[in-house]
């Protein structure tokens, strides 16, 4: 064999391997890349954008929820749990929120939960027989992103966990949360100066404002008087809430996206009214956490102003 073709076979074969071992290296380096992210799973929906909004594009946020479900009726599957056994943070609320949270140590869950209501005071620990403003049956309610101000803190609390888990990046994630803190002072001072001369009792469709209507000066009532939007009310409970409705004069009952509205329809024929949607901002939607409280505050203003 002369030269000539042993160079051509050379060429043949290195080429190629030399193309491959390029391409492997290049491969691994971006895989690598991607993969320096911080891995983060956030319970429901306002926490998948509060970490968005922290985390930019140096953190992987994935929602465990799927948009458009119930966060009160979800239960992790075993791929659920797996996911987040290989996440780097596992982001919740608290306060019970996420009630299959506790049933995790059953099965040896090893993973780092941040709890966004660390530094929070519930409800029922500041509510008293002698607060007049006490209608909202808050004990256990878990709605604390509902309150921008509290929203805050859980934003805090997510640029804090992040700047731990990843110290080199600690300047961006800060400054972020600062950056969006600074939006949601300015959601509060637009709700607290447009309901500041409204009256103050509505009808929610269940127990999700307590934190809200302190923050505002409002009174809280509600058709179920729970934590789960499902509950059914009794006929006893629906007459409670038409007599509380012509009490306070109150023209509008407010509904939520997945409630069954025939309820609240219900009331508001009997009181010559009609049915509004009040948001828990439970479940992904169209829109913005801002822009959906944005709305919110436009349906109440409908209502008190």
């Amino acid at each position: 064999m002369n030269n000539t073709n042993l160079a051509i076979i050379a060429i043949v074969i290195v080429i190629p391997l030399v193309s491959f071992v390029v391409y492997a290296s290049d491969s691994t380096i971006q895989q690598n890349t991607v993969n320096s992210n911080l891995q983060v799973i956030t319970s429901f929906y306002p926490l998948y954008e509060f970490a968005q909004k922290v985390g930019q594009d140096k953190v992987d946020v994935i929602l465990l929820v799927p948009m458009g479900v119930e966060p009160h009726d979800w239960e992790p599957t075993i791929q659920d749990v797996q996911r987040m056994q290989k996440a780097d943070l596992i982001v919740i609320n608290g306060l019970g929120f996420e009630s299959w949270i506790e049933h995790l140590s059953e099965i040896n869950f090893h993973g780092n939960i941040i709890d966004t209501s660390t530094g929070i005071i519930k409800t029922d620990m500041l509510d008293s027989p002698e607060d007049p403003r006490d209608h909202s049956h808050a004990s256990g309610d878990p709605h604390i992103w509902l309150n921008p101000v509290l929203a805050k803190i859980q934003v805090q609390n997510i640029a804090d966990a992040f700047s731990k888990h990843d110290p080199q990046n600690e300047k961006f994630y800060q400054l972020n949360a600062e950056n969006y803190k600074n939006e949601l002072d300015s959601l509060d001072t637009k709700i607290r100066t447009e309901l500041s001369s409204c009256s103050h009792d509505f009808i929610a469709f269940h127990d999700a404002f307590s934190y809200f209507a302190r923050e505002y000066g409002l009174n809280q009532h509600t058709i179920i008087p729970s934590n789960n939007p499902h509950a059914e009310p009794t006929a006893r409970t629906l007459e409670d809430v038409i007599n509380t409705a012509k009490e306070f004069d109150l023209k509008i009952i407010f509904t939520e996206e997945t409630a069954d509205s025939r309820t609240a329809e219900i009331i508001s024929n009997a009181i010559n009214g009609r049915v509004l949607v009040l948001s828990p901002i439970e479940i992904g939607n169209d829109g913005s956490y801002i822009s959906r409280m944005t709305e919110n505050l436009n349906n109440l203003k409908e209502a008190l102003c």
